[in-house]
Parts: C-alpha cells; sequence; structure tokens
C-alpha cells in the first residue's frame, strides 16, 4: 500500500497486502508498539557511513517490520512491493512517524528489524544506546521546498512571504525533525514565522496544506512530488536551504536478522536507488 501524503501515519502496515495493521498485531509475535510524542531535531553523527557496495539477499523469508520516517512512504512501501515480489515468503511492514518519534520506540523496546531516520542525530540516539547491529548506512539525502495549495493561490514566492501574517503556514513541531530543519531555514532567510499548526511529523503538514487548511507548509522536496497536482511547490534556494541525510541500520535484536539484512541491501541497491530517485530524493555524496 502506497502512501500518498495523507496524514501521520504511526502503526504499522503491510507494504505489499494492501492493509494497514495498527500496533495490534501482537499475534504475529512482534509485540506491541508504543507511540510516543516526538522529541528531537537534527544533528550529525560519526556512527554513519555513506554507501558502499552491497551483497545479494539470499532465500529469505517470514516478516520484516521497518521504522521509516514518515517521508520515506511513498519511496519505501515501494520498495517493500518489490522486495515482497522478489521474496514471495516475505512481508515487509513499516512504521512510519517522525524521526525523533521512532527513535523514542526503540528506546522503550519496540520491536523492529530496521530503523531509517530522517537525520543522523535520531540515529544516534539508537546506535549510542547500543541498539543497533553494525554500522548506520547513509542511502538517500532530501532538501526542504514550500508547499502551497494547487494554483499557489496567496502566489507565494519565497521564504520571506511566509512571514507574512496574513498566510496561514503549517510547519513540523521544533522537536520533529522536519521541524529542526525549518527553523533553521527560517534563521537563515532572516524570518520569523508565526505557525498557526505545528505537527508530530511532515504527513500532518502535508496534510494541511492539501486540504487547504494552510496556505503554505515547510516539508520535503519528495512530499511536493508524491502529492502531485494536488498541490505546488517553491523552491528554496541552496543558501536558505537544509540537506537532510537519510541512515538506515539493522536493530540488533531483529526478530527476522537475514531478512532484516536483505532488505537493507536492497535498499541501498542499485534497484533502492533507482525507486529513491524515482521519488525526489538525492544520492549520498560519492554513491
Amino acid at each position: 500500500m502506497r502512501g500518498h501524503g495523507t496524514g501521520q501515519r504511526q502503526g504499522v502496515q503491510s507494504s505489499g497486502r494492501g492493509r494497514r495493521r495498527r500496533a495490534g498485531w501482537l499475534a504475529a509475535g512482534l509485540g506491541a508498539v508504543s507511540l510516543l510524542a516526538a522529541a528531537c531535531g537534527g544533528g550529525t553523527a560519526s556512527s554513519v557511513s555513506s554507501v558502499g557496495s552491497v551483497s545479494g539477499s539470499g532465500d529469505v523469508k517470514g516478516t520484516v517490520v521497518v521504522f521509516a520516517a514518515a517521508s520515506l512512504n511513498g519511496a519505501f512501501d515501494q520498495l517493500g512491493r518489490q522486495f515482497d515480489k522478489a521474496h514471495p515468503g516475505v512481508d515487509v511492514k513499516f512504521n512510519y512517524a517522525g524521526s525523533s518519534s521512532l527513535a523514542t520506540q526503540l528506546k522503550q523496546g519496540a520491536p523492529a528489524d530496521l530503523f531509517a531516520s530522517a537525520n543522523t542525530q535520531n540515529m544516534s540516539l539508537v546506535t549510542n544506546d547500543n541498539l543497533a547491529q553494525g554500522q548506520a548506512r547513509t542511502f538517500a539525502r532530501n532538501k526542504l521546498e514550500i508547499m502551497v495549495g494547487r494554483g499557489n493561490p496567496q502566489h507565494i514566492k519565497s521564504v520571506a512571504d511566509l512571514g507574512n501574517k496574513s498566510v496561514k503556514v503549517a510547519v513540523c513541531a521544533p522537536a520533529v525533525t522536519c521541524g529542526s530543519y525549518s527553523e533553521q531555514v527560517f534563521k537563515k532567510a532572516g524570518v520569523t514565522v508565526t505557525p498557526v499548526s505545528q505537527e508530530t511529523s511532515v504527513s500532518g503538514v502535508v496534510t494541511k496544506v492539501s486540504l487547504g487548511e494552510a496556505d503554505a507548509g515547510v516539508v520535503y522536496v519528495t512530499d511536493v512530488k508524491e502529492a502531485g497536482n494536488k498541490v505546488a511547490g517553491v523552491p528554496i534556494p541552496a543558501d536558505q536551504n537544509v540537506v537532510a541525510d537519510y541512515p538506515i541500520v539493522q536493530l540488533k535484536d531483529a526478530p527476522n536478522p537475514g531478512a532484516a539484512s536483505a532488505f537493507m541491501n536492497y535498499v541501498l541497491s542499485q534497484a533502492g536507488r533507482n525507486v529513491l530517485t524515482s521519488y525526489g530524493f538525492m544520492l549520498p555524496s560519492g554513491s
């Protein structure tokens, strides 16, 4: 099931069988997922490396649970469907939310096989807590963009326009990764923005703008691309923008380590890169 920015997607959903499952899938033997509030910003981490070569996945089966940043929804759903097709015995399930919320869930003991974050600081919270198996790998990069309603009815042309008090702006909360990035953009642009809404994930910002509840929102380039003709995008200049690194890591207590390793390798492979770039993601430096 592919997401289209229709709201925050906390909870586990299957990639290839058209159904979404909340935390109640205890019958699968994976335990309850505690959905907690977001709490962290951007940063860097020495535990993250760039993409290197990957090996074949071999014969894998069972369920793989991936905790992934909300901005990865469309691309990871597509990767999950392709991986399921290549490995009929595997069912990839995703828990999409803000990276900081996911890191908190993992630190609280939520069961998962992989963690894919929209920044390196939240990845560090997991790796520094000795929850990771091996080294995190940067698999994608992203930038911010202003999302506006279709036709741009408020004629927003720049970050400076978001400081206009007549413009209703939605952003991610400061503690959420996309909110931290948005604050950096506003600071670089020298603009004071008073948002009408602060969301717990970028999906919430997309929803506000798509439904006309906000005139504009600061989201990722990939969110504007995935939303299609329901919205429009206003580019943010490079000197005001932020580049986000996306790392992924296998978790030490992964219930299905073999399949987890195989899916991580698939994300890092050329096939994975092709999907990511088709959704608007950039590749890491040197890849």
